[in-house]
């Protein structure tokens, strides 16, 4: 299973993986004023989480990668360009 991680200190309370999340694994603990996982095991491991945290403070182990379904940095670098 996914293991997800939100690492408080860096946690900013954007709340912005709570609104990317298809698939609704976290909540917002408005008494911490941080985002939280509160449903790791429906996570499907689509990183779109990580990928838009603007503080980094986000993480996951123990998925598998599938090429294809994951955001390919190097080359959205290179399309910007034309964007």
């Amino acid at each position: 299973m996914v293991e997800i991680k939100v690492h408080e200190e860096a946690c900013r309370g954007c709340r912005m993986c709570v609104d990317i999340c298809p698939t609704t694994v976290f909540a917002f603990d408005e008494e911490k004023r941080l985002c939280v996982v509160e449903h790791q095991e429906d996570c499907i491991a689509c990183l779109s989480c990580a990928y838009i945290c603007p503080s980094g403070a986000i993480s996951q182990e123990n998925y598998h990668v599938v090429k294809n379904f994951y955001r390919d940095l190097a080359f959205c670098t290179k399309m910007e360009k034309f964007i």
